[in-house]
């Protein structure tokens, strides 16, 4: 009896092995498949097993369910020790989802900076992708900066920590990372918060490796957010790491106005970068120019701010969205422009306010045809500039 207890006992541990070296082969044939510039696959991270997923989720409860995006749902998770945990499932219904979890794979595991999400494991394992990340519990930017009354929690002073921490997370990924960068979808609702309101970048199954000398590069599948989009890389799928300055500076001028730009005009076949209007008269650019700075500026913190600190703020978001690339500046010069009170800032043009959407060209093939949801949109270009 005892003989057969031990049998049973080796036969169960052999099994699990070999399950984990099933899930061992598995995640390494995922990471064979993704390229990441170096020609080197030395990406280690820790596998969880699906048991321990359904157990720190209760079996994925719709309760523990705080968010959902192109990707699929995220849940909260609690990890033996009580360690909270961000966990992201693939949707089945994804269609470029698949792609995505091994950018991130490849990416996030890659990146160690204290203004990124960090990635802690993944759990590939029967039909199921998933990974998990730090919990933020302060939920994404965009959360509290387009409440009405979630907004009252961020004062100037906050405002501007997570504008310099933002901006030193897209300079790590550009500069200073293993791997250069390109993010490809900075928004609002891709900065999360932790429990002290420093903002982490998050979200790279978009993102495009860079060689080291490499400044620019095309394609011809458009991926992001209307009203973040550079006009070169929205029309003509040409992007380098002015993207993301542009990007930056899109959401450098929400944050500080605490109002979304107007992104896609269904009706009117536009993409506006500052749309949002306080007349029908008077856009962001207009009241500047004219000297209304001070009407940027969101009314819950206009009168508490330092009102130096908000205008340099508010100018150096329109030199990030200047129409051609060249006039933008590099985030190391950003950088040093907003914590430098004695620097003086260049003039900035004419930002590019909107870029229509009949400028983009769209395949009519059904296997080109745009797609668009709330936040992100999808365009097939045929061909690059």
């Amino acid at each position: 009896m005892e003989e057969n207890m031990e049998r049973r006992r080796k036969n169960g541990e052999t099994k699990t092995l070999e399950k984990e070296r099933k899930h061992r082969k598995k995640y390494d044939e995922i990471l064979s498949n993704v390229g990441d510039g170096d020609g080197k696959n030395d990406t280690e991270l820790p596998l969880f097993s699906l048991r321990s997923i359904l157990a720190a989720t209760n079996n994925f409860c719709e309760a523990n369910k705080v968010g959902e995006g192109g990707f699929g749902p995220v849940y909260k998770g609690i990890l033996p020790g009580n360690q909270e945990v961000a966990i992201k499932r693939l949707s089945k219904k994804s269609g470029q989802g698949h792609q995505e979890f091994m950018n991130e794979l490849k990416l996030i595991a890659k990146l160690q900076h204290t203004n990124l999400v960090r990635l802690l494991g993944c759990c590939i394992e029967e039909e199921e992708l998933i990974l998990i990340y730090e919990f933020m519990a302060n939920r994404s930017l965009d959360k509290f900066l387009f409440d009405p009354s979630e907004k009252l929690e961020l004062d100037w002073g906050k405002r501007f920590r997570i504008i310099e921490g933002i901006a030193q997370g897209i300079l790590y990924i550009h500069k200073y990372s293993r791997l250069k960068i390109i993010h490809r979808d900075l928004k609002a609702s891709n900065v999360l918060l932790d429990g002290a309101m420093n903002p982490k970048i998050s979200d790279f199954g978009m993102a495009k490796i860079f060689e080291i000398n490499q400044t620019e590069a095309n394609t011809n599948r458009v991926v992001g957010t209307y009203g973040y989009m550079s006009p070169e890389y929205a029309r003509y799928g040409h992007f380098s790491e002015k993207l993301d300055v542009f990007s930056f500076g899109v959401l450098l001028l929400e944050i500080v106005s605490g109002k979304k730009n107007a992104a896609f005009h269904r009706f009117e076949h536009s993409l506006t970068l500052a749309g949002w209007m306080s007349n029908k008269n008077s856009n962001a650019w207009e009241l500047w120019r004219e000297g209304r700075g001070m009407e940027v500026i969101d009314a819950s913190v206009r009168e508490t701010c330092r009102h130096d600190e908000a205008f340099k703020c508010i100018q150096v978001g329109f030199l990030c969205v200047q129409e051609d690339p060249a006039d933008r500046p590099t985030m190391s010069s950003v950088i040093l422009m907003l914590a430098n009170e004695a620097t003086s800032l260049p003039p900035s043009k004419k930002p590019a306010f909107s870029t229509h959407r009949n400028s983009v060209a769209v395949s009519s093939s059904p296997q080109t045809t745009p797609i668009i949801s709330n936040n992100a949109v999808t365009i097939s270009l045929p061909e690059g500039r």
